[in-house]
């Protein structure tokens, strides 16, 4: 089902804007996320085509069922308990069915590991970025010959070090398995043999030669076997976030020259005071009264350890705050049940579906 199919059923219930446009901290070049709710027409809930989630390809835009709403909520899931009090300018469709879904029903102690968990999700995807600024991957792929190395009098040398040092030509280079010994070769070297070379062209293992038993080996070869997969591991994780990153945000991170995400870091701390608000509150407060201090963080004016020291206070005190709290341990599923079916009960009895 899309988007577009969903609309023409006349099954959303809810519909607003999200994220950064309902947190007050969008910027001119920000996103109009969309998040929404529908109840699926009744002849696909009773059968086997349930859908619990409709998104565009980025997910910038998402509806979710009734029934997965309704599970997300009793998990106190941080992005979902939102949408119970965004703000009225932000709300686009309101179906008055809705409004039966209260906050209090579903706000809970959990939100502190939810809310909390999140945030330090958020910090290390801001240190995974650091990872691959500072450790940026050469575009041309590495191969396997860069990890192989030959034993030569008392010294480990690379492969490519080794031929050119003895003025070798690598294709008349052969292998043989040396038995007992782990991606260790004997290594030979003939011109007249027709031997294959250590490896051929993008392949991922060394070539083996066939190598008639007279002949002597130059040398023992060792293929770093471990070191090539991980180097090729992450080279793909590098180029692939190289595809696939916002080329303004990391312009933007790279500019302020700190060497982390700082919109991550943002919402961590976005997080962290939501959480701290709840167990206080009682409240899901999604229009930040904070706003010029996140983005003064989204502006990198902080350093990276600094605010991982204040993320670690904040999260310390949640366990103060939630033990003092008036809030349920965690939501009733009796009434939960009562109420979703209430709900769907109604929206069918009211609609031709």
């Amino acid at each position: 089902m899309t988007i577009e199919d969903l609309k023409k059923t006349g099954s959303i219930i809810f519909e607003s804007i999200s994220g950064s446009r309902a947190y007050g901290l969008d910027t001119a070049t920000s996103d109009t996320d969309i998040r929404g709710v529908f109840i699926l027409p009744k002849e696909q809930f009773y059968s086997l085509n349930y859908v619990g989630q409709v998104n565009n390809e980025t997910n910038d835009i998402a509806y979710y069922e009734l029934s997965k709403f309704i599970e997300l909520l009793i998990k106190n899931n941080p992005n979902i308990m939102e949408l119970l009090n965004v703000p009225e300018e932000c709300v686009l469709y309101k179906h008055p069915i809705f409004d039966s879904i209260k906050k209090e029903v579903f706000l809970s102690k959990l939100c502190k590991n939810t809310f909390a968990n999140y945030a330090f999700t958020q910090i290390k995807k801001s240190r995974g970025l650091n990872k691959k600024i500072v450790n940026p991957v050469e575009k041309e792929r590495k191969s396997v010959e860069d990890f192989c190395y030959v034993r030569d009098e008392k010294e480990s040398i690379l492969f490519k070090d080794f031929t050119t040092s003895k003025s070798l030509i690598p294709e008349h280079c052969g292998l043989v398995k040396l038995s007992h010994m782990k991606d260790c070769y004997n290594l030979f070297y003939s011109e007249d043999l027709n031997y294959h070379g250590i490896a051929r062209r993008e392949a991922n293992e060394v070539c083996l030669s066939s190598v008639p038993k007279s002949e002597i080996p130059i040398a023992v070869l060792y293929f770093n076997v471990d070191g090539y997969s991980t180097y090729c591991k992450k080279y793909k994780e590098y180029w692939n976030w190289v595809e696939k990153r916002n080329e303004e945000r990391y312009k933007s991170n790279i500019s302020h020259r700190k060497n982390y995400d700082a919109k991550n870091m943002m919402h961590t701390f976005r997080l962290l005071h939501m959480a701290k608000e709840i167990g206080v509150d009682n409240e899901i407060n999604v229009r930040r009264p904070d706003r010029d201090f996140l983005l003064s963080i989204k502006n990198a004016e902080f350093e990276y350890d600094d605010l991982v020291r204040k993320a670690e206070a904040i999260k310390s005190e949640l366990d103060l705050i939630y033990d003092n709290s008036n809030l349920i341990d965690q939501p009733n599923l009796l009434n939960v049940n009562k109420l979703l079916y209430k709900l769907r009960s109604d929206f069918y009895n009211n609609n031709s579906c």
